[in-house]
């Protein structure tokens, strides 16, 4: 296989891969609701308006993965939305294991660190706008 090839199409499973898993997080958000968001958001004296950002975080972003559309920017959007994340709601498990043995937040750090990569790497030639 001809490595650009393989590199193209590597890229498109990294952005499919981290699209599809954190769209059924924002789907959980827009049925169930962002008060849990809000709340934490207030017990840390932050605006309860920045909540909505998890949409933008969890619904646009990944879209625009999924699609190969303004890339970069989107997988920015994710780390920025995994780092509120993380500083908000699992800071306490960060140098913590699971109960199977796992980092505690072994999810949250694979939404992270694909994203970086994803930020880093661009979207690749499959994808509607390519950077």
């Amino acid at each position: 296989m001809n490595r650009y090839l393989a590199d193209d199409i590597g890229k498109l499973i990294l952005r499919l891969t981290l699209g599809l898993l954190l769209i059924a997080h924002g789907f959980a958000k827009i049925t169930g609701g962002i008060d849990g968001v809000q709340a934490m958001l207030a017990g840390y004296g932050l605006p309860q308006a920045l909540s909505y950002g998890v949409f933008f975080g969890e619904i646009v972003a990944p879209i625009l993965l999924i699609a190969g559309a303004f890339t970069r920017p989107a997988a920015v959007v994710v780390i920025i939305n995994m780092v509120f994340a993380l500083l908000l709601a699992h800071t306490g498990q960060i140098l913590s294991l699971g109960p199977q043995g796992g980092w505690a937040i072994e999810l949250q750090a694979f939404f992270l660190f694909v994203a970086v990569a994803v930020a880093l790497l661009g979207s690749g030639r499959y994808a509607l706008r390519a950077d």
